[in-house]
């Protein structure tokens, strides 16, 4: 029997592991990119001694600056690991500790049924239910979302410390069982209601039903050490949470009487997770609708269901499983957040769900089933367990996919939550990004519909109707400017609407205006990189070279990394396009074409006949596959001098990949397509961060053209955003090799020895 439960568990583990197999390059999402991309705290393991000192090292954002030192400590050991934003290592030791905590449910489980029930046949039921955890859709919802691994954190110390505690009870008094707990609590706040759990655990499994009152008494005593901790650490993290949190803007009782209707619809996800969002569009409640009376007839038969399961002993894993559920989602039901539901919420409170409806299911299959017809069937029970199991897991394989970029994510957001507004703005920004602005426009001016006073969105709008203006569509630069003026009248305390007009500014030659909007949001939040870059440059632009430099120091201070703070240090700024055409490179080569393009710019409105800023615009707009902008931008250069070999060389490219975009894929040769192919995908595994993903395109890219060139230079670039210099410096050689002209590799190439050298 040991042996058999011990491969049946290898197996349950080795079906997660196929089940996530396909999310260990997915990529950084939502409040990741305040937490993690944008944080330079987490760029240091130097930093690790400050997350426990100071909050404001958790997020670039006032508003979302907490106290979880734990979980920005893992995400600084991740940063160190990868050498960089690589999202394999930020998801490995996640899905690592899943696979711990999918362990330990098993053996919680076993543990609680066999108290009440002992059965060689628990040892299933229990392994059952933990696969079914492992497996279950819901919880690749928290899996893939790095932020919110303080939710996997907070369930693992939870359920460790129960573990530690119930089947160790010698080790007790040495409070042993306590350190998970702190883990857990030091990582997420909703770990507090620990004590609650220990006091139902021992009131359920441990103290005699006979005692009456005095067994009540009894389990309180047994959770006071865990309530002395939880005491001590929320006073901690009450003490260092700056003023700054805001949790909330939604107005309390309104979200609070929707509660219940959410809890209903996380136990419809139980069974049938057909809704998984990323960002719901469901709005708190007004009043008593339809919906906010089910949630509260749903909250009514919970109790009542509670009550039941308590009066027999043969049940208490059913009551115990349903308080652990009303008790984890306590915390976020009764403190309003910003958002009414969460699915990442379900995490937690799936534990006890869990073990009450697989408990309620057996005593259903032991009332309807004699034990000889249970014999019977068993092979058929085993098969429909494999079968639900496999189900569920093929539903995680398809999250996964949903969670792969942000296009992917937020295009299953408006899909299924259509009247929510941020969705619709930060699709629009995936096609933005991508250069498809009429698109984004029009993703925007929906998302109006549904939150007409979001800073963000006019923001936004803002930009998209700059970069349209600058492309030609005169028309809407003043629609630009009265959606940045727009946005800071609705949220002047906000960094990010001074930053993006200040930007605005400095690109139309306002630099004047442009400094103070940046210094305002440097003062509103000094962490975020983006003001900092935007001032270096502003100074620039001004002439103000001393001022420049200290902007530089400034930065550098903060993230010691930056490249374009690097770059004024280096290369002190002159009031010419040198300045711009550098930097422009410099964006570049960390695949941040945009800003690629806005600096070269910038060199055009020095010099509008520079041939080096039309080459490097060209070379961004082919980064991004807008191959008409790149053919555009190159014949400007070549027009300003003719047989510049730069701009024709890129220029033949571009021309080429042009055609071949237009072209079918019966007219050109199988190998060759394969191989283009490959390296298009393997260009957008590199603007996407998956540089190792990329890499491995490029090689299969070789594998079946060996003279490719391109494959060769975008490994280099890869190795570049690695920082790995060297292998970045043999791949471009190898590019030249098989193509002299090749400016691109060349670029990369100079940049990887510069690099390399400035690291010395």
């Amino acid at each position: 029997m040991g042996e058999k439960r011990t491969i049946g568990l290898a197996l349950a583990l080795l079906a997660v592991c196929l089940a996530y197999s396909n999310s260990f390059h997915n990529g950084f999402h939502f409040d990741d990119f305040h937490t993690v991309v944008d944080n330079p705290a987490v760029r240091s393991l130097k930093n690790v001694p400050r997350f426990f000192t100071d909050a404001t090292t958790f997020s670039v954002l006032p508003a979302n600056r907490t106290y979880r030192p734990i979980v920005s400590t893992s995400l600084a050991i991740d940063y160190a690991l990868g050498r960089g934003y690589v999202p394999f290592w930020f998801h490995l030791l996640t899905f690592l500790l899943f696979l711990s905590l999918v362990v330990s449910l098993d053996g919680l489980y076993s543990l609680l049924m066999n108290k009440v029930s002992p059965s060689p046949g628990n040892a299933w039921l229990a392994l059952f239910a933990a696969a079914w955890f492992g497996l279950h859709p819901a919880m690749a919802e928290t899996i893939n979302y790095v932020i919110q691994r303080g939710d996997l954190y907070c369930t693992l110390g939870c359920v460790a410390a129960l573990l530690l505690y119930a089947r160790y009870p010698r080790l007790r008094r040495t409070g042993l069982y306590l350190v998970p707990f702190a883990f857990a609590l030091l990582s997420k706040p909703p770990a507090a209601i620990f004590p609650l759990l220990l006091l139902l655990y021992n009131f359920f499994f441990e103290t005699p039903a006979e005692l009456g009152l005095r067994r009540l008494r009894s389990s309180l005593i047994a959770a006071l050490p865990a309530l002395a901790v939880t005491a001590v650490l929320l006073g901690l993290q009450s003490a260092m949470t700056p003023r700054s949190f805001l949790p909330s803007i939604l107005p309390p009782w309104n979200y609070r009487l929707m509660q219940p209707f959410v809890w209903l619809r996380y136990t419809t996800e139980l069974f049938l997770p057909l809704h998984l969002n990323v960002d719901t569009d469901l709005a708190p409640f007004s009043g008593l609708s339809l919906q906010a009376v089910a949630g509260l007839l749903f909250l009514v038969a919970l109790l009542l269901a509670i009550w039941v399961a308590s009066r027999r002993r043969i049940s208490y894993p059913i009551a115990f499983g349903l308080l652990w559920f009303v008790v984890t989602q306590l915390p976020t039901s009764m403190y309003p957040l910003s958002e009414v539901e969460n699915d990442h919420r379900m995490f937690f409170s799936f534990v006890g769900l869990m073990l009450a409806a697989v408990w309620a299911a057996w005593l259903l299959v032991l009332r309807l089933l004699d034990v000889e017809q249970r014999e019977k069937l068993r092979p058929a029970l085993a098969a429909v367990a494999v079968l639900v199991l496999a189900g569920y897991g093929y539903g995680v394989h398809k999250r996964n996919a949903v969670w792969y970029d942000e296009e992917s994510l937020w295009r299953d957001d408006v899909e299924k939550s259509p009247h929510n507004g941020r969705g619709l703005m930060i699709y629009g920004l995936t096609q933005m990004n991508k250069g498809a602005y009429a698109v984004a426009l029009d993703y925007f001016t929906r998302a109006l519909a549904y939150t007409p006073n979001y800073a963000t969105l006019e923001v936004n709008l803002g930009v998209v109707n700059g970069v349209m203006a600058d492309t030609g569509d005169g028309t809407r630069s003043a629609a630009a400017e009265g959606h940045f003026l727009r946005a800071i009248a609705l949220a002047p305390g906000d960094d990010a609407v001074h930053a993006y007009y200040g930007r605005w500014l400095g690109q139309h030659g306002r630099t004047a205006e442009a400094i103070p909007q940046l210094l305002t949001a440097i003062a509103l939040d000094p962490p975020r990189l983006f003001q900092h870059e935007q001032l270096i440059a502003a100074y620039a632009q001004s002439g103000d070279l001393n001022a420049a430099r200290q902007a530089a120091r400034e930065t550098l201070a903060i993230a010691p990394d930056d490249a374009a703070a690097q770059q004024v240090m280096l290369h002190p700024p002159a009031q010419d396009t040198a300045l711009w055409i550098n930097l422009s490179l410099s964006q570049y080569k960390m695949a941040q074409y945009s800003q690629s393009i806005e600096s070269a710019r910038r060199a055009l409105q020095l010099d509008p006949n520079s041939v080096e800023a039309y080459t490097n615009i060209g070379a961004a707009y082919g980064a991004m596959h807008q191959w008409d902008e790149a053919v555009r931008n190159e014949r400007e250069a070549l027009r300003l001098r003719p047989g510049y070999q730069l701009a024709q060389n890129n220029l033949n490219w571009y021309l080429e990949q042009s055609a071949a975009a237009h072209a079918t894929t019966a007219s050109r040769a199988p190998t060759s397509a394969a191989a283009d192919d490959l390296i298009n995908q393997s260009m957008r595994l590199n603007r996407a961060a998956r540089y190792l993903e990329s890499i491995a395109a490029a090689r299969e890219a070789l594998s079946l053209n060996p003279n490719s060139s391109e494959a060769w230079n975008n490994i280099a670039a890869n190795d570049e955003a690695l920082h790995r210099w060297d292998d970045a410096i043999a791949a471009a050689q190898k590019a030249i090799a098989l193509n002299p002209g090749f400016q691109l590799a060349k670029n990369n190439l100079a940049w990887s020895i510069a690099q390399k050298a400035a690291k010395k």
